[in-house]
This record gives C-alpha cells, sequence and structure tokens, in this order.
C-alpha cells in the first residue's frame, strides 16, 4: 500500500513506489534503469519525436513513449522485451538514413550519444540504398558550427534556446527530410552565444569553434572548477591536454548551476594562454620595466616596503586586494597588512554592500540568506536593481526555470532594462539611480514620484505583501540604509524572506568574507569590536591597529597626492576600476608593487610586477555571491608565474628576515583553511562536501547589529559587465570578443544591439 502522495508501479519486475506526475523515463532513471531517448531532456518541454524510448505497458496495445507516459499506480512496464529492441533497431536505421558515418573526424565522437546506440542497438547495415543527402558545414558564429546532415532533429536546441534561455535564436525550417535548424540572422547567430544549444546536442551537429578537431576525448583530463569570471559561481569542467585547456562544459551537471553555462564559462577560458600573460617578474630600471629574476624581484619588493615602513610609516602603506583571488590568499593578505605591514589601508573592488547586509541582518543572517538553489525554488522573487541577464546569468537562468517549472512570480524594481523583465509579473519602473528612493516610498510613501511610476509602486507593493516566502534580490546600487529598508519591507511579506547580494566577480564575496575592508576583520567584525580584534592579533602574532584605514578610492587619492608612498595591489586593476587620472606613473608613490596576469593599466606604472597564475592554475575556495563555498583546482601548471599565496608566504617571512612584522607560518592553502575555518565565523564547513565537489554555504554575520552601518560613498559599485566582459580579464578571452555580440554593449541604445538583447 502507499499513501495519497505516492503511486506504486512496476518496472521489469522491481516494484517502484515514485510521486504523482512522474514520467515513467525519469521513475527508471531513479532505480538504475536505462531508457534511451535523443529528444528528452529534463527540465525541457516533451518532444517525442526520435521515439528511441519505446516502452511495453501491460494492457496497451502499442508502444510507448516513455518520455511522455506519466506513471500511473499499477501500471507494469517492460523496457528490455524483443519488441522493444527491434523498435529502436527499426528507429535507429531511421536514424542514420542520411547520418554521414564520418565518427573518425567528427568532434562528438567518443561522446555521442547515437554512436552509444547504435552499437548498443543498431543494425551493422542498412536496408537503404540511396545516396545520402550531403550539405556543407555552416559557421553560425565563430563559437558554433553547425553540421545538417549529422543532425538528428530531437530539437534540443531549439527547446533550450527558446524556454531556457528564452532567447529564441534557433528554429526549425523545411520539412521532413529536408528539415535543418536554422538561426534567427540569415544564416547567424545573434543571440548570448552561450553554446547551450552546443552541449545539448547528442550528437556532433553542433560544434564548439574553440574546440573542433583539436582532440579527442579520451586524450584529455578533466578538472571540475568554479568558473573565474562573474560571482555566480558556476562549476565549469576544464578539458585539459598538454598543459593547455581546450574546451570547457558542464555535461555532466552536477555544479549548482545544473547544465547552465553562459559564454563566459563556456569560452572563457583561453585568457590563460594570452600571448600577452606576464610570465617572468619585471622590475623597473632606468624607467623601463625590465625582467628579472624572482629572487631580485622579490629582494626588491621586500626592501623597498622596509624602507617605506621604517620612513614614513605603516600608515603610508597601502594594500588593494582582489576580487577574483581565493579564499585563502585573500585572508593571508588581509594578515600580511594588518600583521605584517601594520596597516589597516586594505580594500578591494566592492561590487556588492556584502558588510552592509550582514550588518542588517545581524546574527540572525544564517537563516536568511539566499542560495542559487532558493531562487529556483521560490515561490516569489523581487529583483531590486541589477540586470541579472548580463551581470549574473546563472541567477537570470534560476530566474526563468522558476516561473517555467514552478509558476513563480517575479517582481521587479529597476531603473535599466532588462531582457528578465519579460518574466515579470509585475514591473515598477523608475528613473536609473532612483531605486533606493522607491524603496524608501514602499517602507514609509516618503518621496516624489510622478503618478506612472507611483501606480507602478503601489502594484509592486501590494503584489508583494500577497506572497509568502520572497527571495529578494539586489544589486550593488543598494547599500547600507537601502538595505536596511529591503530588509524591513520583507519583514511585511508572509513567511521567511531570503537575501541574495549580487555581486560582480568570481570572488566578490570572498574578498568581504575574508576582511579585505579597511574597517573590518575577517567575517565582517568591526575592529570596535575589542574581543575580536585582540583575539586576530593573537591568532597572527601582532597587534592589530583599532582606527579604521584608508579605502581603495581614497588611496589612490593619497598616492597621486604623495600622502601614500607604497601600493601593494594583488590581482586587481585600481587605476582602471577607480579612474586615476594621472597619465604617467602615479604621482607621489616612492614604490608601487602588482600582482597580475597582465601587464593591466596598473601593472603598467608599477615598479615591480609580479607575474601571478590563475584561478585554473592553483588550488584553494572560492565563495560565490550567495554564499556557496566551492574548491577551485589546478588544472594546468602555469609557466613562470606562481600563486598569490606563494608570493604573499614569501614576501612576509623575507620581510621578517628584515625586522618587519610576523611572518606567516601558513605553508599551503590547505593549511589556510583550516585556520579559516577555525577562527572566521560561518565558515566552519564540511570538508566532505567540498572534498566530493560540493558546495558548503558560508554565512557570516556580524556579532553586533550595526543599525547605522554605511559604506564609504562611491565605494561599492558595480563595473556593469555584460555576457562578453569581464573586468580586465575579459579583454584577454579572445574568442569571447570574436563575436559580433561583444562589439555592442547592452546599455546601448542602438537598435542593432537591442536586436539580440531584447529580442
Amino acid at each position: 500500500m502507499t499513501d495519497d502522495k505516492q503511486i506504486a508501479f512496476t518496472i521489469n519486475g522491481q516494484q517502484v513506489t515514485t510521486t504523482p506526475g512522474t514520467l515513467v523515463i525519469e521513475a527508471a532513471k531513479r532505480q538504475g534503469i536505462e531508457i534511451p531517448s535523443f529528444c528528452y531532456y529534463p527540465g525541457l518541454s516533451l518532444q517525442a519525436a526520435c521515439r528511441m524510448c519505446l516502452v511495453e505497458v501491460e494492457k496497451m496495445p502499442k508502444l510507448q513513449t516513455a518520455c511522455t507516459l506519466v506513471a500511473t499506480d499499477g501500471m507494469v512496464v517492460k523496457t528490455d522485451t524483443p519488441g522493444v529492441h527491434k523498435a529502436r533497431k527499426d528507429m535507429l536505421e531511421f536514424v542514420l538514413t542520411n547520418h554521414p558515418l564520418d565518427c573518425p573526424v567528427c568532434d562528438k565522437g567518443g561522446e555521442c550519444e547515437l554512436q552509444d546506440m547504435t552499437f548498443r542497438y543498431g543494425l551493422d547495415k542498412s536496408r537503404f540504398v540511396e545516396e545520402k543527402l550531403h550539405s556543407p558545414e555552416e559557421k553560425w558564429s565563430p563559437l558554433v558550427y553547425y553540421d545538417a546532415p549529422r543532425c538528428i532533429l530531437c530539437f534540443r536546441c531549439v527547446r533550450v534556446c527558446d524556454e531556457g534561455m528564452d532567447v529564441k535564436a534557433l528554429g526549425v525550417g523545411a520539412r521532413g527530410v529536408h528539415s535543418v535548424i536554422l538561426p534567427n540572422h540569415s544564416g547567424q547567430l545573434a543571440c548570448e552565444e552561450c553554446g547551450m544549444c552546443i552541449d545539448i546536442c547528442p550528437v556532433g551537429a553542433l560544434t564548439s569553434g574553440t574546440y573542433r578537431y583539436q582532440t579527442r576525448p579520451w586524450e584529455m583530463t578533466y578538472v571540475s572548477n568554479p568558473c573565474a569570471h562573474c560571482s555566480d559561481g558556476c562549476k565549469t569542467t576544464l578539458s585539459v591536454r598538454n598543459n593547455e585547456i581546450l574546451r570547457a562544459n558542464n555535461r555532466d551537471r552536477s555544479g549548482i548551476n545544473g547544465e547552465f553555462l553562459c559564454a563566459k564559462g563556456r569560452f572563457g577560458f583561453d585568457f590563460t594562454a594570452n600571448p600577452e600573460r606576464v610570465r617572468q617578474p619585471l622590475v623597473r630600471r632606468n624607467g623601463k620595466l625590465d625582467p628579472a629574476s624572482w629572487e631580485d624581484a622579490l629582494e626588491e619588493v621586500s626592501r623597498r616596503l622596509r624602507q617605506a615602513h621604517e620612513t614614513h610609516g605603516p600608515a603610508a602603506l597601502g594594500v588593494i586586494g582582489s576580487n577574483r583571488t581565493t579564499n585563502e590568499e585573500n585572508y593571508l593578505l588581509n594578515r600580511f597588512a594588518r600583521a605584517v605591514l601594520g596597516t589597516n589601508n586594505i580594500d578591494h573592488h566592492r561590487t556588492a554592500d556584502y558588510a552592509g547586509l550582514a550588518a542588517a541582518l545581524g546574527p540572525g543572517a544564517r537563516d536568511s540568506l539566499a542560495t542559487m538553489a532558493d531562487i529556483y525554488s521560490a515561490g516569489a522573487v523581487l529583483l531590486v536593481g541589477n540586470d541579472v541577464t548580463n551581470q549574473n546569468p546563472l541567477v537570470a537562468w534560476q530566474i526563468r526555470a522558476a516561473v517555467r517549472h514552478h509558476g513563480a512570480r517575479l517582481y521587479v524594481l529597476n531603473g535599466r532594462p532588462s531582457k528578465i523583465h519579460r518574466q515579470a509579473k509585475i514591473v515598477a519602473e523608475v528613473s536609473e539611480g532612483a531605486e533606493r528612493q522607491a524603496l524608501r516610498w514602499l517602507v514609509s510613501e516618503q518621496g516624489q514620484f510622478d503618478s506612472k511610476t507611483t501606480e507602478a509602486l503601489v502594484r509592486l507593493k501590494a503584489g508583494l505583501e500577497s506572497e509568502s516566502g520572497v527571495v529578494v534580490l539586489f544589486g550593488a546600487d543598494i547599500t547600507g540604509s537601502a538595505i536596511r529598508d529591503l530588509v524591513s519591507l520583507a519583514a511585511r511579506f508572509s513567511g521567511k524572506a531570503k537575501f541574495m547580494a549580487l555581486g560582480d566577480y568570481a570572488n566578490s564575496r570572498g574578498a568581504s568574507d575574508m576582511g579585505l575592508l579597511p574597517d573590518r576583520l575577517p567575517g565582517y567584525a568591526p575592529l570596535s569590536d575589542t574581543a575580536e580584534r585582540a583575539r586576530f592579533s593573537k591568532l597572527w602574532g601582532a597587534e592589530i591597529p583599532a582606527a579604521p584605514g584608508l579605502t581603495a578610492r581614497v588611496m589612490l587619492e593619497a598616492a597621486v597626492a604623495g600622502k601614500l608612498k607604497a601600493l601593494y595591489v594583488v590581482g586587481a586593476n585600481p587605476v582602471k576600476t577607480f579612474g586615476v587620472a594621472d597619465a604617467g606613473r602615479i604621482a607621489g608613490l616612492d614604490l608601487l608593487v602588482v600582482q597580475d596576469l597582465f601587464l593591466t593599466e596598473t601593472a603598467a606604472r608599477a615598479d615591480v610586477v609580479l607575474p601571478a597564475a590563475s584561478s585554473y592554475e592553483k588550488d584553494g575556495t572560492l565563495t560565490n555571491t550567495a554564499g556557496e563555498v566551492q574548491m577551485t583546482h589546478r588544472a594546468m601548471d602555469p609557466q613562470g608565474p606562481r600563486s598569490d599565496f606563494d608570493l604573499i608566504r614569501i614576501l612576509s617571512h623575507q620581510l621578517g628576515m628584515l625586522g618587519l612584522g610576523t611572518p606567516i607560518r601558513l605553508r599551503t592553502p590547505e593549511a589556510a583553511f583550516e585556520e579559516i575555518r577555525r577562527h572566521v565565523a560561518g565558515y566552519d564547513l564540511s570538508m566532505a562536501d567540498l572534498l566530493a565537489g560540493g558546495s558548503e554555504v558560508a554565512v557570516a554575520t556580524c556579532r553586533i547589529h550595526e543599525p547605522g552601518y554605511e559604506p564609504p560613498a562611491g565605494e561599492v559599485f558595480s563595473s556593469r559587465d555584460y555576457l562578453f566582459t569581464s573586468g580586465t580579464l575579459g579583454r584577454y578571452c579572445s574568442k569571447l570578443i570574436s563575436t559580433e555580440e561583444a562589439k555592442e554593449k547592452p546599455w546601448s541604445s542602438s537598435p542593432s544591439t537591442q536586436s539580440w538583447w531584447q529580442r
């Protein structure tokens, strides 16, 4: 007997219990029973086009398609009978009628679903003697190629582009044997270039411009890493051969992103092999950056840092960190600044007010922060500011999936257009930058708006107050008091509201969690918290100053004015980010040290440049914008550069030998993460899940309420990257910038731009 919420039926003699509405193909999969299919794909609409999933059902006169057959109580299904085998052989014979037998050169060889099914069910000969239909391969974009004869018309690509991406860039043309997949723009793709169509294709009809004719699957090694670009933390599986990344995908759907990857996650890996990579230390001699040995470069840095500290004091030294380096490296850099250099002048480009959110929620934040899975399962989502389609594409994917699969309601308060607005139940459009004032109106009805905007805000407020369990998403425009208004507004909703601040880059959240802030220690403990300051002083072996340091923007202004004498920049490009007007070297600095992958605008002005490894070339952990921590692994050996972890650690020892600060004894990222787990609030995570390739949620919370917290003006802002840029890193991704879409930004009002992103 089963309860009211379960039904029982039989598959191949096995008794199966499942929930009503479950498809037979899914129920069989859960029992480890394979029912082959080409057109079926979880999460997409049902097609029943390939007929490979035919099964026998007792009391039904004909074979049934398991991908459309809903399991019912008492049903008896057989998937492995002579009749089923014959039907599958016959279907494969039809599929192979015009399919070219070019497996030796097809990029899908070794990973092809048709190849697998042919080995299992297919015949060794065909009854068709007619000549196969041929047509030349088409180049739809620099990233996507289409070979029509290989296409088996499963329509997966059409459905994922339409339903999953809401782009509708692909369709079907002609009829019968002449049917083909057609792009939306005169033989060319005009879309988001996500490449989902390539990875979802079960055969070699759609192939990647980065991988074509490069190698074979069995010749590569596979390393799973969080994507190096935006803050969503999508898992990407890097395929490596001869110390070079040849492709990226997530076909096993094992990460927080499932099958989804945007253009950056799938095609933005070739920056690692860009010829402009800095691979040898550079030291400025006679006004010119010349190659130097590691020994000379590190000795130069330590000697001159010591000299600046001795001459001008720790207040004249500054450190700017990165929102791309690992948690372990950020933790070490924080320790280096405060315990070695003795300064609180440490900051990074803040792309979301994570500290403000932690302060607004206080000690109760643990149950109030949303994960990526929470967006998918939400009954309602409130999006304030931010263009998630372009800046946080996984968030947009989760919203679309929630609307499509669960009927979730999307409410939007925004001053900028976005494609995601098409999914919304209510959109309250305000003038750009007026989201804060609109939130204040929603909370207290203070402020003046025109009648149209006021009417939209009234409808938005009424709609939200009827919802329960809302997930609240907000961008960089919402900081400090505006976050408190958002929390106050959410308190009026039924059920438990959850919040997510949307940052820009791969470790934007981790940089804040690890304390790369001039007034915060790791875990958002303010420097005014005497107990926390004493705890970290004891742990790090040096007294941490109590006075907050300078912000990144103020440090650059002080450097130009000659008040800051030495600046150590790790994995950042503050000259570009904050817009330093000085055309030459930054006036007033005695020493500028930059650790980075490329000779950026900041590195070009440096006295010493130390080449650093990318996140695909080192071990550690990254924290996405939702607080989900994942491990990153060394997929390849950097040829020349060293990890930021090693460089920071070595410099601490060299300065220690010169009598400055306490050397950092942590020798490996693993040892650093153990210290983080023990001492940083919210990071006592399960290592078993992380080592198994999963994610763990870290909730760094303030021990004390800070009701009046406000970040310094102008320090929290988004770079407004879009699908084909990623700050400084994006310009070195040659495949991304080769597309037509990359040449025009979606913020532009030109009709040609709107044709692809608003379509």
